[in-house]
């Protein structure tokens, strides 16, 4: 993958609340309580929240990751059926709602936006109704029995048909269904409806604080230290992070200050090794080469092992790192970014010496950048100048910073910036 221009302003067409403390809208509250609520998986045990929580962890910001994967370092995350275990790590789902659709860019030559590490997903809403049947995740048998959970609630009755005008006590309950009883036409409706709900919760500025250090020395109202200051220099130059992790701010149509979501949102193997420490040891996953309808336009497998560039917000509180969970702290990434084809190689990551001596080859051995990384040449105390840049896209600095310019309190300078309902590729 090569050097990208900045996102252009059509693709992240921000729009601006007139007031970001404003509360959130009733279908931003049903979905955060949709968002919460573990009665909609099998066993009665896993909601969103349970592998993208709304907590603060680390004591400064929620990262809307696994916590059990961050405190652990467990590679993925429980689902609801006991001793079921996802095959990925959980991506963060902090301004995940600012990724465009799914779609194929002519003029960089790359598939960019979507949801999930592979894209499968178009938007936040489709992305939403996947985990709720996926069996190893919430693992409901179907729709029906989601909106059977649903109707259980009165609250959920009274919003649904407030916000919707779906009455979800017409819908009788799945129990009393026949075997191989077809479902009735409303619970296709109700389940985008709820769909719709969560995605829209995850589009507030919960989601987006825009409130880091880094967001304040961008509007002038702090500095970064020497240590981050050359961390942002080395960023953005030798160590060529943001040719991928756009780094500069831009100017929208009103003339706004937009700052950056440090992300291209495109797709890429960066030649990872397998992870053993994933249960089962499954197979190693091919990003885009995992999709039917890609891999139909697809003959020469130049998408497999690419997995989406995610946003580096709120990384320094998302470990363990990579698609497959294999590095555990930012430290060790970054090192990989610096060194993957110089340092040597051991036989996996379960080996004493694995990032110390040598990292094992990569999970998918085509397709590899090794255009802009492996071989950057950073010295130790470049590579903690960048991580130290890296850990200033914390949110919540206000409260956990110790800043006298920025006290407790003090509202983000980006106040308001949330999603648009579609973004336009």
């Amino acid at each position: 993958m090569t050097s990208k221009p900045l996102i252009s302003l059509s693709l992240l067409c921000f729009c601006l609340s007139a007031n970001a403390e404003s509360p959130l809208t009733l279908e931003q509250r049903l979905g955060k309580q949709l968002y919460n609520d573990t009665n909609l998986s099998t066993n009665r045990n896993q909601a969103c929240a349970s592998c993208h929580s709304t907590k603060k962890l680390t004591g400064k910001a929620p990262a809307f990751v696994d916590p059990a994967n961050v405190k652990q370092g467990t590679p993925v995350s429980l689902g609801s059926i006991e001793f079921a275990t996802g095959t990925l790590n959980a991506p963060s789902a902090a301004y995940a709602g600012f990724s465009p659709p799914f779609h194929w860019d002519d003029k960089d030559g790359t598939y960019e936006g979507g949801q999930f590490w592979n894209g499968r997903a178009n938007d936040l809403a489709e992305q939403a109704q996947k985990p709720l049947l996926n069996p190893l995740e919430m693992a409901m048998p179907n729709e029906w029995a989601v909106v059977s959970r649903l109707k259980a609630n009165p609250a959920y009755v009274k919003l649904f048909y407030t916000l919707y005008q779906l009455d979800l006590n017409a819908v009788p309950d799945i129990k009393d269904a026949q075997f191989n009883q077809q479902a009735p036409q409303a619970v296709a409706e109700i389940y985008q409806k709820l769909a719709q709900a969560i995605a829209t919760f995850e589009k507030s500025p919960e989601f987006s604080k825009f409130n880091s250090k880094f967001d304040f020395v961008l509007a002038g109202q702090t500095q970064f230290t020497a240590l981050e200051a050359e961390g942002k220099q080395l960023f953005n130059g030798k160590a060529g992070c943001s040719n991928c992790h756009i780094s500069h701010a831009k100017t929208d149509t009103g003339g706004h200050l937009v700052p950056p979501l440090f992300t291209d949102f495109t797709y890429d193997n960066i030649g990872l090794p397998r992870n053993l420490k994933i249960p089962g040891n499954p197979k190693p996953n091919l990003g885009l080469g995992e999709r039917s309808d890609i891999r139909k336009l697809d003959s020469n497998k130049e998408q497999w092992g690419k997995h989406k560039v995610m946003s580096l917000r709120n990384i320094a509180l998302t470990p363990p790192y990579g698609h497959n969970g294999v590095f555990a702290t930012l430290e060790q990434i970054t090192h990989f970014y610096n060194t993957r084809d110089t340092l040597g190689t051991v036989a996996n990551n379960l080996n004493a010496d694995f990032g110390v001596s040598g990292w094992p080859k990569p999970e998918v051995a085509i397709n590899v950048n090794h255009d802009e990384l492996g071989n950057l040449g950073l010295t130790p105390a470049q590579e903690n100048a960048v991580v130290a840049f890296m850990k200033t896209l914390t949110d919540d600095y206000p409260e956990w910073g110790n800043d006298p310019l920025v006290p407790p309190g003090t509202p983000s300078p980006f106040a308001g910036i949330t999603p648009p309902t579609t973004i336009s590729p």
